[in-house]
Formats: structure tokens, sequence, C-alpha cells
């Protein structure tokens, strides 16, 4: 792909996410792992009305060179592609159903979805629930790095989920997969976990 060709594809996906409702106001983000870098969605933006060329542009360490500011999740974005160097793209969602299952008080943190369907065994496997951290904070892209080298997909606490694939296609198309798993076993019960205290960086 040309860098434009990248950028317009990212804000494709973002755009298609935000309308199939998995998204809303300016929650989640987007990257694809380019040739000689990354391209992440801008903080603060809307997954619905990106701007192709206001795109941020990181390099191949991961150092702002480009576009917008970027997502203050973009730590977590580069631990996944440290331990994932096959997979091209990322997406982080806020998406409701699975804040709500993330929530709960006896979930399974060691695979808390169950296998309800043929796709989402193939494409997701076993879900992981991670410990709450605030976005951005470096000690989530900590134990995100260490998941990664385990799981496909993961499920932050009262966060969202983390999908990868090997194509900016792919891993909406994944997260999309574990979002309907979520919605055909929503929570109808009232015993979620209380929300964790606000974890600073140390």
């Amino acid at each position: 792909m040309s860098a434009a060709e990248h950028r317009d594809a990212l804000a494709r996906v973002a755009r298609s996410l935000f309308e199939r409702g998995l998204t809303h106001g300016s929650t989640g983000n987007l990257s694809i792992r380019t040739d000689d870098g990354y391209l992440m969605t801008p903080t603060g933006s809307s997954l619905g009305m990106l701007d192709p060329a206001r795109l941020s542009m990181l390099d191949a360490d991961g150092i702002h060179v480009g576009g917008d500011t970027p997502t203050k999740e973009a730590l977590l974005h580069l631990a996944m592609y440290r331990q994932r160097p096959r997979d091209r793209a990322v997406v982080h969602l806020h998406s409701t159903h699975s804040v709500a299952v993330s929530l709960l008080a006896d979930v399974d943190a060691d695979d808390v979805l169950p296998p309800l369907t043929a796709y989402y065994v193939m494409r997701i496997g076993r879900l992981p629930l991670l410990p709450y951290f605030p976005p951005g904070d470096s000690r989530l892209a900590d134990v995100v790095a260490i998941a990664a080298t385990r799981h496909h997909a993961l499920l932050l606490a009262h966060h969202g989920p983390v999908v990868p694939g090997p194509s900016p296609p792919a891993a909406p198309a994944d997260a999309a997969e574990r979002a309907a798993t979520t919605r055909r076993c929503p929570p109808d019960r009232t015993d979620a976990a209380p929300p964790p205290p606000a974890r600073q960086p140390a």
C-alpha cells in the first residue's frame, strides 16, 4: 500500500466501526503498521469523522513525526506490535457491551466470554481480562505486552477490547466478532465489580 492508501484505509475502517455502533463520541483508537512506522488516530478524534491527511504518523521507534497528536493509547498499540510482529493493524474500542462484561464481579479473568460460535473460536479464541489502569498509563502498556505474547485479543477492565490483525480489514473484523459475542450474552445482573480507584503513574 502507498502512504495515501494506508491513510484512506484507516479512515474507512474507523468510519465503518463508528457507523456500526462499535464505538461512540471520541472514544476508541486504531493504528496501522507501515513500512517505516505507524499511522494512528489522533487524540480526541471521532472515528466517524477522521481526516486522512491529519492522521498521526510515528516512526519505527514510536516517535511522533507528523500529523496531529496521536492517541494517548499509543503506548498500548506499540506494545502490541512489539509482541506480534506479523500483525499490521490494532483496534481498541470502548464498545458498550464489552465494557459491561468487564465489570462483572465473577467473570473468569482467564477467558471472559464463552465460545458461543465457531467464528468467535476461530477469530478470537480465549479472551483474557486485564487489570484496570487509566488510559495512557505506561503500566497498561506493560500488562498488554505480557498478555499479547499468549493471546490474540484482550479485554481491558472498565475500558474495552484490544484486537490486532494481519491487515487493516482483519483487525476490525475480529473486533466485530468479539462485539457480537458480548451482545449474545449481555449481562442482566447487578453484581458488577465497583470501579477501581484511579491509579496515577508512579
